[in-house]
């Protein structure tokens, strides 16, 4: 077997960490669920969840994928072997199998917006026209499914180059210039006629519109925006060398994730006021605001395009992981393996979504517990799936990795103090399963 990939950098691997966790999680599905469970009460709940929950998990996944240097269920295997705890790395392929199927959904709609706006089809137009003009594009069978592949397709081509010359050199670009941006959009968006109560909207807790399924929605959105859950962090940190901190690697990419959602909120939530729109529109939010701010700037159409490229690179790096986790899994780190096994999987996820794609069009009456396909798959994920893969490696932790061990693996290229790492070590064994256990049963009604 030919030797097992690496990351060339610590910062490559932070950049490539953070662009699976940042994605369509932090930029387009924070603002629309923030804005349907009451905004700066949610905001509040998803950063403590994020600190509380999804930084230990977040470490923990670290520890599994480099004590272990394999993929998502050999990483189990080699820890707990002759146990069933490879299930939760199959969970986890499984998990991102459902994701990625409709998250290339949301893929499509930015590379068909992106051609759009390039044609001119997006100029001057007012913020009704853009609502209509992203029905209409949803809506449509043909170029949904056809934006979806070829989203797909750009997935698989960067997969199977590998990590280094593939997932790697494509963060690399893609994530600073993302970061740039995303400042610009949001200075231009505080300073709009009437921002001011969509900023306030956005920081100051409301708690009387907090409910149960708020609580579950803000911790789902904490494991969605971190990654965390699926074991998609332990393929990653397995491709990593000894001599990187893990907690300072850590720390990074949460700051980086709490940086972007809040500048996606932001960016988000002042034009939502300022034009009057309304912040819980949903899915559609992100796709008709972002072009009405863009329409106040300057030469705004050519920002707009630049944002959507970038907005496509982001969603792309999630991307990567989600198919990454499972193509590690099957190839068992062969070259020729890995690009044989990132087609055929990919093709499949493409196969699985079109129903997802189809959901604001032809498929929009078909409704499964009261959701459209692609909702369903969306709550299924964040709520279910996601919730469940956390608590079995919170779970997984103190139970199969002994406490010695985890210790020296957190402290190999960092000056981790053991009282933070007794820290880290109540929270994974005790406050992460409490939590997550508690919140699941409160909207099950159990308790």
């Amino acid at each position: 077997m030919s030797q097992r990939e690496q990351w060339s950098s610590k910062l490559g691997f932070i950049l490539a960490a953070a662009g699976s966790a940042i994605g369509l999680g932090a930029i387009w599905k924070f603002p629309y669920t923030a804005g349907q469970n009451g905004g700066g009460a949610f905001f509040l709940i998803f950063i403590l969840f994020t600190l509380l929950l999804g930084l230990p998990l977040l470490l923990a996944e670290f520890s599994i994928g480099r004590t272990a240097q394999s993929n998502a269920v050999d990483s189990y295997k080699k820890i707990a072997p002759g146990t069933k705890w490879h299930w939760v790395g199959i969970l986890g392929m499984v998990t991102s199998f459902i994701l990625l199927s409709f998250y290339s959904v949301i893929g499509g709609w930015i590379v068909a917006y992106l051609f759009k706006a390039v044609t001119g089809e997006m100029n001057g137009l007012s913020s009704e026209q853009y609502g209509e003009l992203f029905g209409a594009t949803i809506s449509n069978p043909g170029l949904s499914i056809l934006v979806q592949f070829i989203f797909i397709l750009m997935t698989i081509l960067v997969v199977a180059k590998g990590v280094q010359d593939g997932i790697e050199r494509a963060s690399k670009i893609m994530m600073p210039a993302l970061f740039v941006l995303f400042i610009i959009l949001v200075i231009r968006a505080v300073t709009l006629d009437g921002a001011m109560e969509g900023i306030t909207f956005l920081l100051q807790p409301d708690f009387s519109k907090v409910t149960s399924q708020t609580i579950l929605e803000a911790m789902g959105q904490s494991f969605f925006t971190l990654s965390v859950g699926v074991s998609v962090m332990v393929t990653y940190s397995s491709y990593l060398p000894k001599d990187q901190s893990l907690p300072r690697s850590a720390g990074s990419i949460v700051a980086m994730n709490l940086f972007i959602v809040l500048l996606a909120g932001l960016a988000v939530f002042p034009a939502v006021f300022a034009f009057g729109l309304e912040p819980g529109a949903g899915p559609v939010l992100l796709f008709n605001v972002l072009p009405t701010i863009f329409n106040q700037l300057p030469f705004g159409m050519l920002f707009f395009i630049a944002f959507l490229v970038l907005f496509l690179f982001a969603a792309l790096t999630s991307a990567f992981s989600m198919l990454e986790i499972i193509v590690s899994a099957i190839s068992k780190g062969e070259p020729a393996q890995r690009k044989k096994w990132s087609w055929i999987v990919g093709l499949a996820i493409f196969v699985f979504g079109i129903p997802s794609a189809l959901s604001y069009g032809v498929l929009a009456d078909v409704i499964i517990f009261g959701k459209t396909i692609f909702d369903l798959a969306d709550f299924t994920v964040s709520n279910v799936l996601l919730p469940i893969g956390s608590l079995l490696i919170a779970i997984f932790i103190p139970l199969k990795m002994k406490k010695t061990a985890l210790y020296e693996e957190l402290k190999r290229g960092s000056s981790l103090k053991r009282g933070l790492f007794e820290t880290w070590y109540f929270l994974i064994r005790f406050v992460a399963p409490i939590l997550i256990i508690a919140v699941m049963l409160d909207v099950l009604g159990i308790i």
